[in-house]
């Protein structure tokens, strides 16, 4: 498989576990609310919504990296479903709760999806 897929495959892998860092153990502290724009108090209030998304991050970085480790067709096949649903997950939010997820999230995940698609 190509590299630079598979380099961008890593790097929205990567991204995954970052976000899911922000929301599952910062989300109250100074990273996470600026992340969220939150005050502490609405911070403190949603730190379970939060730490809950981060676990879906979470398992969206897990599906991505077995995809990289995985052996060739399961590990191509792999990489589509996930970033397929980094994609999905990116244009929702994006739509739903704030237009900077369609550039942080669904951006990444659709030229990584790209270049797999391309690299055959």
């Amino acid at each position: 498989m190509n590299a630079t897929a598979q380099a961008l495959v890593g790097l929205v892998a990567a991204l995954h576990i970052y976000i899911l860092v922000l929301e599952m153990f910062l989300w109250q502290r100074k990273p996470g609310r600026k992340l969220s724009g939150f005050d502490a108090e609405t911070a403190r209030e949603t730190a379970p919504l939060a730490a809950n998304q981060g676990l879906y991050n979470g398992f969206l970085a897990a599906g991505l990296i077995w995809g990289l480790i995985a052996a060739h067709p399961t590990g191509r096949q792999v990489q589509l479903f996930f970033l397929g649903c980094v994609v999905v997950a990116g244009l929702y939010g994006g739509v739903t709760a704030n237009r900077r997820i369609l550039v942080a999230q669904a951006l990444p995940g659709a030229l990584a999806l790209s270049a797999v698609l391309l690299a055959g």
